[in-house]
């Protein structure tokens, strides 16, 4: 039957209630008068062709006139002080122009203070010693092992829970808990309704470090003119680096332009400048001549940051009906040398589930071992994983379906804050993705054999997140003389789609071909936007964009009014032309408009507005998975992950679909092959490069649907719009290893789910 739901829409310029219209299982049909044509429509790449066809130019593609490489010679301790340091060999070595240590080097601040550029305290094996620039790499490298360090090894912690026990060695004088403290949340009273519940589960979950292994390494490209410094940077935070090399140089942001036009991906570990950034910089400005420091694939695998390992415990109670009454959740990350912030563990148990009484008990952890770095989603995939297997395991005790659980237990509103969700569609995306999977074939645990001890299982998870974007960000757009728009923008594209989806929505409002608008981005001379992190690029800079088009269109009728001799209000734009109402032989086209108009160009600027703070804006989802186990070797295969997500309007379909398949296929390497593993007695990072390193390779990706709700919000932005960056990798290790524990009946909740470990649960190995 169809059902009938309230939702604001915006259409014309205002914001109205509309009836939206459910049919069933069916994605929400719009009325006719409310879609978009370009915006919505599944346009191709517009800078497709550069990417493809190898002209486009990344950080790593930046080779000025007389440039120097930088080479970092890096601990092979996790814990050592540097006793003695001698480069005199290394700085006469031929071809060597400088030698960086904490010797010669100005002493910076590091890691928010925690640290310094080159500390001599070193906390973690790959942690930076010194730094040669040379004519070439090779000559660079070869210098390296010409530098004599005298080390004073010292005791070491690598796990997050010895690290906080009594007596622990400390990775920084301040203790070994970021902040000081764990952090606590608390609503209602967990203790008695635990122990008033009519059935409790408990979880023991661990999930282990996960490198980005970003196609495109860490580095710069510094080069001097004078007093100003242009860094080119794979980064995710233009604004972010220049700030950050200017306080650690000693001059005003305005001398220091970054560039990134292109990204080979970041996936949050290029939310910041890196040291490399500073030591490309410092060197060139010391040797006067352009400076590179790229990280190779090794270095990616012991200083480029990683998703921490944790180990997370819950507590669920509920009554028989499956309603839950009380979850307590307690979680360790281990943040390795050096965390920014806190991982936030508790998000996904305070807030995804109707509960009176929940408790969390978090703490970020320092360990001598890699540091830590956001990585999609961080701190929410985690906790996410320990959460929905719960309620999942809760289901299975209960005799119940898993989806009727959470539908039983589906929040209305904002739980911590206390206030309504801008929109919630999570409902339709449970409805899409079971029908999707043929959720209606899941049976009871464990699930039949299909064949020669295979079992065949379904599993599913729901997931939170932010998205809302935020302020500031700023754009500009001006025509050409040919009626061509050109668009600025100062935010940058990690491989996300991000310059196609901000071209559609200019030419949206201006009416114009995709191909008539030229965006350009990267470039801290444009106008200001923030990160790109978060899911927040398109949710903030989008509003912007639109903004700036909107007022360039107004520019656009008011000029047509003067040439066709009419009243602004009787211009219309549309199609590229410009006509006078009820009079279509009274027209001109924009082209021949901006001719006529010569130098006077038209102009437009945007900005993006604060977000309302009487409601709470988050995104959702859920996503099933359907794996077979083979009993006999272990091995799990995924035949299919249905994924569907409530992200408000989606810009581009082609490009949701492309974020939707990458984060499933991020989330599948955690849940099955991804470990990145350090040495439990020496600190030394064993899986160096891709050749060790097991990201998913293509034979085990499975059939994947990318289905959107595409319910558009129009409280949240004035496109409705928010991120899909991060929500689909955070269910995706949960419904996996929910399908498997269905598949064996027996649940393994130590990630990644490998042949030994499930051979173990079988009690097939020792």
């Amino acid at each position: 039957m169809p059902r009938i739901v309230k939702q604001k829409v915006e259409f014309e310029g205002r914001i109205e209630e509309r009836e939206v219209v459910l049919e069933g299982d069916d994605l929400p049909v719009w009325p006719a008068d409310a879609r978009f044509t370009i915006v919505g429509a599944p346009v191709t790449r517009v800078d497709g062709r550069e990417r493809v066809g190898g002209t486009a130019r990344y950080t790593t593609d930046q080779y000025p006139a007389g440039m120097l490489h930088g080479v970092i010679l890096r601990s092979p301790h996790a814990h050592a002080r540097i006793a003695g340091l001698d480069v005199s060999k290394a700085e006469r070595l031929p071809g060597v122009r400088a030698v960086l240590s904490h010797l010669n080097a100005p002493k910076i601040r590091w890691f928010n203070g925690a640290s310094w550029l080159f500390d001599p305290e070193l906390r973690y094996v790959g942690d930076e010693v010194a730094a040669v620039i040379a004519e070439d790499a090779a000559a660079a490298r070869d210098a390296l092992d010409l530098i004599e360090v005298e080390y004073e090894v010292l005791p070491h912690v690598l796990d997050a829970a010895a690290a906080i026990r009594p007596g622990a060695v400390l990775v920084h004088p301040t203790g070994n808990i970021l902040g000081g403290a764990p952090e606590r949340y608390e609503r209602g009273n967990v203790e008695p309704a635990l122990a008033r519940a009519e059935v409790t589960v408990a979880l023991t979950v661990q999930t282990p470090d996960q490198l980005h292994h970003s196609m495109e390494t860490h580095g710069s490209v510094a080069e001097w003119s004078g007093d100003r410094l242009t860094l080119w940077d794979s980064t995710q935070h233009i604004f972010g680096v220049r700030r950050q090399v200017a306080v650690a140089l000693g001059i005003p942001m305005d001398r220091v332009r970054v560039l990134s036009p292109f990204s080979g991906g970041g996936f949050g570990s290029k939310n910041a400048a890196g040291k490399y950034s500073v030591i490309a910089a410092l060197a060139a400005r010391q040797t006067q001549r352009p400076v590179r420091v790229i990280f190779s694939r090794i270095e990616e695998s012991q200083a480029a940051g990683k998703r921490p390992r944790s180990i997370q415990k819950i507590r669920l109670g509920a009554r028989r009906d499956g309603t839950l009454t009380a979850i307590d959740y307690w979680g360790l990350s281990n943040v390795g040398a050096y965390r920014a912030f806190p991982s936030p563990l508790s998000g996904p148990p305070k807030e995804l589930y109707a509960c009176p009484n929940v408790r969390t008990d978090t703490a970020s952890v320092f360990t001598h071992t890699g540091p830590a770095a956001a990585f999609r989603a961080p701190g929410y995939l985690e906790a996410t994983v320990a959460l929905e297997c719960a309620v999942e395991a809760l289901a299975d005790r209960l005799g119940l379906d898993p989806l009727e659980v959470r539908l039983r237990n589906y929040a209305e509103g904002d739980q911590v804050l206390e206030r309504p969700y801008s929109s919630k569609f999570l409902r339709e995306a449970y409805r899409l993705g079971a029908r999707s999977i043929g959720w209606e074939r899941r049976t009871a645990t464990p699930a039949q054999v299909v064949r020669d001890g295979t079992r065949r299982g379904f599993g599913m998870a729901s997931q939170i997140w932010g998205g809302s974007g935020s302020p500031p960000a700023y754009a500009e757009i001006r025509f050409n003389v040919d009626g061509t728009a050109e668009v600025r923008i100062g935010t940058q594209d990690i491989g996300t789609g991000a310059k196609t989806a901000l071209t559609q929505i200019a030419a949206e409002v201006l009416t114009v071909p995709v191909d008539r608008v030229r965006l350009a981005l990267g470039d801290t001379d444009f106008p200001y936007s923030p990160l790109s992190a978060g899911s927040q690029t398109i949710a903030s800079c989008g509003p912007a964009v639109r903004m700036a088009a909107e007022e360039a269109r107004r520019h656009l009728i008011d000029a047509a009014a003067s040439v066709l001799e009419a009243a602004p209000e009787d211009i219309r734009l549309e199609a590229g032309h410009l006509t006078v109402a009820g009079v279509p032989d009274r027209r001109i086209s924009v082209a021949e408009l901006t001719g006529r108009m010569g130098n006077f160009t038209v102009t437009g600027r945007g900005f993006r507005g604060a977000n309302p703070n009487d409601v709470t804006i988050r995104t959702w989802g859920a996503q099933f998975a359907e794996v077979e186990v083979d009993t006999e070797t272990g091995a799990v295969t995924v035949l299919k992950v249905a994924a569907a997500h409530d992200v408000g309007r989606v810009i581009n379909p082609l490009q949701y679909a492309s974020q939707i398949h990458g984060g499933v296929i991020q989330g599948l390497g955690l849940a099955l092959t991804e470990d990145h593993v350090t040495d439990p007695e020496t600190g030394n990072v064993l899986d160096l490069g891709f050749d060790a390193y097991a990201v998913p390779r293509l034979p085990m990706i499975p059939e994947i649907d990318a289905l959107a709700v595409g319910i558009p919000d129009p409280i949240a932005n004035n496109l409705g719009v928010k991120g899909v960056g991060e929500p689909p990798i955070i269910p995706t290790p949960a419904a996996i290893a929910n399908a498997v524990a269905n598949a064996l009946g027996v649940r393994i909740t130590d990630l990644p789910i490998t042949p030994m470990k499930v051979l173990r649960a079988l009690g097939r190995l020792e």
